[in-house]
């Protein structure tokens, strides 16, 4: 599941040409890692008790969510699923809160602070639904923290709930989780 890359990917900006392998690439006037931040894996590092807690279960059999995007964008990490609610794609990324912030194709729907690191919850400016979609992106060493969340109005145990709460509320869960430092 890649609704986060492909919520953030298509509001990124572009990259500069000619770079040599491993040199980060610009992103939104400011530089983006050339790899995702170190020290924290979605897939493993979130106990079952988290997910269990949320409703949440393997989205397929490979509920793998890495994304390579334009300009040197990535995303590693996991989704899962509510049972009739919504959908979550939990990665690293080398996009910061501040290339979030800057986006001229995101509509920014919260900042805040979630176990002490910044946070920015954005949805696309042109979608028809923004309730529905949120990607809310926690500060991490070299990127952030992604969780991308499609929540449909036709879900019938999340459809009538705000997507960028469900994020946080998930966010609020999980963040704690992450080593000092990462």
């Amino acid at each position: 599941m890649a609704v986060g890359a492909v919520l953030l990917l298509a509001g990124c900006g572009s990259s500069t040409g000619g770079q040599a392998e491993g040199v980060a690439t610009t992103t939104a006037g400011q530089e983006l890692a050339a790899d995702v931040p170190a020290g924290f894996d979605p897939c493993k590092d979130i106990p079952e008790s988290v997910l269990d807690s949320e409703g949440l279960h393997k989205a397929s059999s490979n509920n793998n969510a890495d994304f390579d995007g334009a300009g040197g964008t990535k995303w590693r990490g996991c989704s899962w699923v509510v049972s009739d609610g919504y959908a979550a794609g939990i990665t690293t990324t080398n996009l910061t809160v501040e290339q979030v912030l800057d986006n001229p194709k995101l509509t920014v729907r919260g900042e805040y602070t979630i176990a002490g690191r910044s946070a920015v919850a954005a949805s696309r400016s042109d979608n028809k639904n923004p309730r529905a979609l949120c990607t809310l992106t926690v500060a991490m060493q070299g990127g952030g923290l992604e969780f991308s969340l499609d929540n449909p109005d036709s879900n019938e145990l999340t459809g009538h709930l705000d997507t960028c709460e469900l994020a946080r509320g998930l966010a609020e869960k999980v963040v704690p989780l992450l080593p000092a430092g990462a």
